[in-house]
């Protein structure tokens, strides 16, 4: 299951090596979500509007709208992301054309396996069930140690199919 943001405002979240106009628009956010949804989202818009190429405001916009039942809108920013975060690994953008590599990837490669994980639990939200399964079918040989957090959203899966 997807964890609210967890730092306090005293405690920024490392969101990686990112230009610090964004970085402090996505902290902005962040602190925003706690009070102010909307504001929260603005911020995450003008950071996505200023710097598309950084995946970690995909990230926040899908977090804040799988929080808030807006599956619709987590679901498009998850596939938004995880699609910019294929390109810059160089994979294919359909993720049913990934190829198992010898070790799990880092940067981008690590954020779109990721989200795709984060796609199949907005899936079963969704109850698209069978769509959540295709992905995390694909997670099992694309990263078999589960090093992406998967197995915990197939354990979800399996307690939804009883």
């Amino acid at each position: 299951m997807l964890i609210p943001f967890p730092a306090p405002e005293s405690d920024p979240i490392n969101f990686g090596d990112l230009p610090p106009a964004i970085n402090d628009l996505l902290q902005k956010g962040v602190i925003a979500y706690r009070r102010d949804f909307s504001q929260a989202e603005s911020y995450f818009r003008e950071a996505l509007a200023a710097a598309p190429e950084e995946l970690p405001t995909y990230f926040c916009l899908y977090k804040i709208h799988t929080y808030h039942g807006n599956l619709d809108e987590a679901r498009a920013a998850a596939q938004s992301g995880m699609t910019k975060a294929a390109r810059q690994a160089g994979w294919p953008d359909d993720w049913r054309e990934w190829t198992p590599e010898r070790e799990i990837p880092e940067g981008a490669g690590r954020f779109a396996l990721y989200t795709l994980k984060a796609l199949a639990f907005i899936h079963l939200r969704r109850d698209e069930k069978d769509d959540a399964e295709d992905i995390l079918a694909a997670l099992r040989a694309l990263d078999p140690t589960g090093a992406v957090g998967w197995p915990v959203i197939a354990e979800l899966a399996a307690g939804l199919a009883r």
